[in-house]
């Protein structure tokens, strides 16, 4: 990941934490076994929450699995948005989630 990207997650992150929200939100990063990258983003007593997304799908089946070795699906569910692709895009999945937090 590049430093740039990791350093603008770390500052959105940062910016939230009050003693409070990080307790209840945040972050997650996991791999999945197709393989690839998961980020979970709970969205929740942000400006964030309500704000719209639309969803993106790229080599994804009507099931929501991936139907192809380069995929990627991002979306917001249940106040949380998600990011997940193959596993050579884990830094576009993160930009993706940055460009469209940072937006004003």
């Amino acid at each position: 990941m590049s430093q740039d990207l990791l350093a603008r997650l770390k500052s959105w992150f940062a910016a939230r934490c009050d003693g409070e929200w990080e307790h209840v939100h945040g972050i997650s990063i996991t791999t999945t076994d197709n393989p690839g990258w998961w980020v979970k983003v709970t969205l929740g007593q942000t400006e964030l929450a309500g704000r719209d997304f639309v969803p993106v799908s790229e080599n994804i089946d009507a099931n929501g699995h991936p139907c192809a070795s380069r995929w990627l699906h991002r979306s917001i569910k249940d106040g949380q948005w998600h990011g997940a692709g193959d596993e050579t895009r884990l830094d576009e999945i993160i930009a993706i989630f940055l460009d469209w937090a940072e937006r004003r």
